[in-house]
């Protein structure tokens, strides 16, 4: 049975850090790609950041120089390290793990940015 966990939401001001971690089991973690999304109210889930198995990461352009994915295989664990934070990153941030036609999501936890 696999499970993607992730952790580590919560109320922040604007220009402060978050990190969220989102941890696996069921799979072969260090073999599939790991990716981040988020939705903000109203709004279609859009693509955060990835990171693939060879450890290669990307980002969304609205993210790119704040945030910063990373992996630790020996956890099964990835992380998103939030820096500098605007309201608009205000969302339900998904982590998601994919191998070729397999994909399989989180339930989602919510980053509030907000004075």
């Amino acid at each position: 049975q696999v499970q993607v966990v992730e952790s580590g939401g919560g109320l922040v001001q604007p220009g402060g850090s978050l990190r969220l971690s989102c941890a696996a089991s069921g799979i072969i973690f260090r073999i599939y790609g790991m990716h981040w999304y988020r939705q903000a109210p109203g709004k279609e889930r859009e693509w955060v950041a990835t990171i693939t198995s060879e450890t290669t990461a990307t980002y969304a352009d609205s993210v790119k120089g704040r945030f910063t994915i990373s992996r630790d295989n020996a956890k099964n664990t990835v992380y998103l390290q939030m820096n500098n934070l605007k309201p608009e990153d205000t969302a339900v941030y998904y982590c998601a793990a994919r191998r070729m036609v397999e994909r399989y999501w989180g339930q989602g936890t919510q980053v509030t940015v907000s004075s």
